[in-house]
C-alpha cells in the first residue's frame, strides 16, 4: 500500500511539474530578423509594460517590478509580421511589495534598483537598453485562453543576443494589436551573473527569470 501511495504522488508531481512548465521559454542561437511587412503599430508606452520576477534558490523570496518599453508591431491579413521592443534599463522599477527591510538587513526596493543597475547585474551606465527583434510569429495548431501564437526573436541583454521563443496570446483588431505572455528564461543564457561565474554568491540567486510582457500597439494614423 505504502509503495502504491508513493507511486501515486510520484507521478502527481510529475504530473504538476509538466503543467508549471507549459510557459518555459525555448532558447537557440541569434536568428534573421523577420521582414515588416503591412501595416505599422506603435507600442502605448503608457498601456505596456514588461514585468520582471526574480528569485532566491528554491524559489523563495521574490522580487519584482516592471520596465518600460517602447517599440512597433507590423502586421498584414491579421497576423504579426515582425516588429521590435526596446527596454529602458534605467527604468528598471522593484515593487515595494517584494522587498521587506524588516527581513533584508534594512534595504530597500530603492536599494535592489540601484543594485540591478549597476555592474553586478545590468551595468546601465554601458548598455542603456535591451531589445526584443521578432524573427517569426506562428500560430498554435491547439490554441488555448492563454495562448494563441509561438513568438520567437532575438533578446539582446548587454551584449549578448540569444533567440528565444515563447507561447503568447495575440489579439488583433482593426486598430490595435495586444500581446501578452508569460514565460521564463535562464539568466546565464545572457551572461547576467551577480559579481562573476561561479562565485558564491551567485548561488544563492535563481538562474530562473520570469517575464510577463503586457504590449498594447496602436495602428499609426
Amino acid at each position: 500500500m505504502k509503495k502504491a501511495i508513493f507511486i501515486a504522488c510520484a507521478i502527481s508531481f510529475l504530473v504538476m511539474s509538466c503543467k508549471e512548465k507549459t510557459n518555459e521559454s525555448v532558447t537557440t542561437t541569434e536568428q534573421e530578423t523577420a521582414v515588416e511587412k503591412g501595416s505599422s503599430y506603435n507600442v502605448d508606452e503608457v498601456e505596456s509594460f514588461v514585468k520582471w520576477t526574480g528569485y532566491h534558490k528554491g524559489g523563495l523570496n521574490p522580487r519584482f517590478g516592471i520596465v518600460k518599453t517602447t517599440g512597433s508591431l507590423s502586421s498584414e491579413n491579421n497576423e504579426i509580421t515582425g516588429g521590435t521592443f526596446t527596454m529602458d534599463m534605467n527604468s528598471v522599477l522593484t515593487d515595494e511589495k517584494s522587498v521587506d527591510p524588516a527581513i533584508s538587513d534594512g534595504k530597500t526596493a530603492s536599494d535592489l534598483d540601484v543594485h540591478l543597475k549597476n555592474a553586478d547585474f545590468f551595468d546601465v551606465a554601458k548598455y542603456p537598453t535591451s531589445t526584443f527583434s521578432i524573427t517569426s510569429v506562428k500560430k498554435l495548431e491547439n490554441p488555448s485562453v492563454e495562448a494563441t501564437h509561438t513568438v520567437s526573436g532575438n533578446l539582446k541583454i548587454k551584449d549578448k543576443t540569444v533567440n528565444v521563443s515563447f507561447p503568447a496570446k495575440i489579439t488583433e483588431t482593426e486598430n490595435q494589436i495586444t500581446l501578452q505572455s508569460k514565460f521564463s528564461i535562464n539568466r546565464l543564457d545572457w551572461g547576467l551573473n551577480y559579481v562573476a561565474e561561479g562565485d558564491p554568491k551567485d548561488w544563492i540567486i535563481s538562474k530562473d527569470i520570469d517575464l510577463e510582457l503586457n504590449i498594447k500597439a496602436n495602428k499609426s494614423k
